[in-house]
């Protein structure tokens, strides 16, 4: 007789991994819960609900009468997640933590202690996402040593598993998926990849889980809380005040606190004035702001980046834009789009797909000339005396990006 199989579940204190550890239940399997802390809420006076969440997850463990263990990753976190998350916005970049604590923490701290402490056959988490195992798959896997020797060989994984899409398209997640690995990903059931998440409230319902149903849903960095988001930055990282100056007449319009808090393509809140105002540069020797009316420049954010087997998303919700990824020997991806994105910036996740199988992701390192800057330059080239020959050519070129 087969022995039954040990599947450890993330529980979060939420609907979504409650309702996952409670179908893994339901398909016979030996089910244990455990529960990440991964931010020190005494720190920060309260204002994190680990502890709330905590309880919330325990209490699920009590009406699916399961096991129920605690780790806590608070140092794992600040390390490898929080402290990259400052120094990436201290270079003026925009970080993504959610994709590297997945990385880092879920799918690496807590797969490995699920495995080695608790004995797990595979782990589980809430997150709405598939792979191409089906359940007794992922049970027969083994550890793949990674292939070494040759570049290419390095790049290649034998019979690797492919993370799709969920059935849900608007509460995908592989978009934060992405950087796991294959050891990971091949040891791993998402119980929702095939559900929609009004039929996951429904199961809940149903099931005497009614104080997660009231819950909020969670949207991730849960050091922050519902604190001001350029508050909490400063707490951490020292002030550098500049101005915000408008791209059109070189006019100083108002003054802030750091140019490395804003992003390009986004809001700039500038004191005193009410017509909206969007960040497109930043000088971060002078510590300067540049800022444009959409009416002004109304591609102000688009950039060209520096070809079609893939498409790529640069945020979970954002239409995916058919892209060439060409491997250069020093393990960078070029990126070639075939048609403008707007609001690119560095240190964001560039996130790549083929058809419903997300490839992988990758950190942008650098940026094609804005749409702004290429005006710009024809405008220059416009005013020029020089001969044609030594006009800037038509077209931006390509750019190592990831």
């Amino acid at each position: 007789m087969q022995a039954v199989r040990h599947v450890v579940c993330a529980l979060s204190g939420g609907v979504d991994s409650a309702v996952a550890a409670l179908l893994l239940r339901r398909r016979g399997y030996q089910v244990t819960g455990v529960f990440m802390k991964n931010w020190d809420s005494l720190d920060e006076h309260g204002v994190c609900t680990a502890d709330k969440d905590c309880e919330d997850a325990y209490r699920v463990c009590q009406i699916l009468d399961i096991p129920f263990h605690q780790v806590s990753y608070v140092k794992e976190y600040w390390n490898d997640v929080f402290s990259d998350f400052l120094n990436e916005y201290e270079k003026g970049r925009t970080p993504n933590p959610d994709i590297v604590c997945n990385k880092h923490i879920k799918f690496s701290c807590f797969f490995h202690y699920a495995v080695d402490n608790l004995g797990a056959d595979a782990i589980a988490t809430g997150h709405y996402a598939r792979t191409s195992l089906e359940d007794e798959e992922v049970f027969e896997q083994k550890l793949v040593k990674k292939p070494e020797g040759l570049f290419r060989n390095r790049f290649e994984v034998r019979n690797a598993v492919k993370l799709l899409q969920a059935a849900d398209s608007f509460k995908d997640q592989t978009f934060f998926l992405s950087q796991v690995s294959q050891d990971a990903l091949r040891r791993t059931i998402f119980p929702l990849g095939g559900l929609t998440k009004e039929f996951v409230k429904k199961i809940a319902a149903e099931n005497r889980l009614h104080h997660v149903l009231q819950k909020k849903e969670s949207m991730g960095m849960c050091f922050i809380g519902k604190r001001n988001f350029e508050h909490f930055l400063l707490q951490y990282l020292q002030p550098r005040p500049g101005h915000f100056i408008s791209i059109e007449d070189n006019k100083v319009l108002g003054t802030h606190k750091g140019w490395f808090l804003y992003t390009l393509g986004q809001r700039a809140n500038i004191g005193g004035l009410r017509e909206p105002w969007y960040v497109v540069e930043k000088d971060s020797v002078k510590g300067d702001v540049f800022v444009v009316r959409p009416a002004v420049f109304p591609d102000q954010g688009l950039r060209r980046p520096p070809a079609a087997v893939a498409s790529w998303r640069l945020a979970p919700l954002f239409y995916p834009v058919p892209c060439v990824l060409t491997l250069n020997q020093d393990g960078t991806v070029w990126v070639t789009a075939v048609q403008a994105v707007r609001a690119l910036a560095t240190g964001q996740f560039a996130v790549f797909y083929k058809g419903d199988e997300c490839l992988g992701s990758g950190k942008i390192l650098r940026l094609g000339p804005s749409a702004y800057t290429l005006q710009k330059g024809q405008r220059r080239a416009g005013m020029a005396t020089e001969s044609p020959s030594d006009s800037p050519e038509d077209g931006p070129g390509l750019s190592p990006l990831l």
